[in-house]
């Protein structure tokens, strides 16, 4: 069988070589493609593809699924990726296999037996359909844990579940603790509403962010504006902005 082999990173590269020499010393690696671009001209050049394609989902231009936008890949397809999804058992349905990483001698043996076995299947794999299955996970994003002031010569923390609220007065952007404490930060609140928890904090406004847990109670104001009360502060200037009101109440809501 002929092989060809779709991977952007050259260890990558190496490691499968060296896998399949291990596992099945009789296939052919018959060349080593890093980019979309690449492989579209191959193929455009080779009508008669390969044997076995071993493709990486994520290469260096884009997702191996442009591939099949562009060109008419010939040949039995496993997918090699870092993501272990819901979507990829599609592939094997589609009689398209698939490897995680970093691989696994045994699961490539499986793989390449799976692809021996395999005859024609009886409709054209539709690849499209499967770039639409495949979607590779959200980051998590890392959201600020913790404060760091400086007071004098001393550098305090103040972590983000200690404060009742931020806001922004003069220029100067504040921290106010649930104890009632307050400390000067460099960030600006965009800045801060940028990095805090969109779950925990809310900005009512264009000078102030709340804290949910902080929240003892909300009331109409005139005008239909909505005033709120924190738990332990004496703020009385504390109102959501008109145009925010619909988001925030969605947001005490857990919407």
């Amino acid at each position: 069988m002929r092989v060809l082999i779709i991977e952007d990173e050259i260890p990558s590269q190496l490691n499968l070589k060296r896998a399949l020499k291990q596992t099945a010393p009789d296939l052919e690696v018959i060349g080593c493609i890093g980019s979309v671009a690449e492989a579209v001209a191959w193929f455009d050049s080779n009508p008669q593809g390969a044997d076995l394609i071993f493709m990486d989902v994520q290469l260096s231009d884009g997702l191996c699924f442009d591939i099949f936008k562009q060109a008419k890949v010939q040949g039995k397809v496993v997918i090699t990726t870092a993501y272990d999804n819901y979507a990829l058992d599609a592939f094997r349905v589609h009689s398209v296999d698939y490897l995680l990483k970093p691989l696994d001698v045994e699961a490539l043996r499986q793989a390449i037996e799976h692809c021996r076995a395999l005859h024609a299947p009886a409709t054209p794999i539709d690849y499209a359909k499967l770039a639409e299955l495949f979607v590779p996970p959200t980051p998590k994003v890392q959201y600020k844990e913790r404060f760091m002031v400086k007071l004098g010569d001393k550098i305090i923390l103040i972590r983000v579940e200690d404060i009742a609220f931020f806001y922004s007065e003069n220029k100067t952007s504040h921290i106010v603790t649930t104890e009632g404490r307050e400390y000067v930060i460099d960030d600006s609140l965009d800045m801060v509403e940028n990095r805090v928890n969109p779950e925990v904090f809310f900005r009512i406004g264009r000078s102030f962010i709340v804290s949910l847990g902080s929240i003892q109670l909300v009331t109409k104001h005139f005008g239909s504006r909505l005033k709120v009360q924190l738990k332990g502060q004496k703020r009385d200037d504390l109102f959501v902005s008109r145009s925010r009101t619909n988001e925030f109440l969605e947001w005490l809501g857990g919407e």
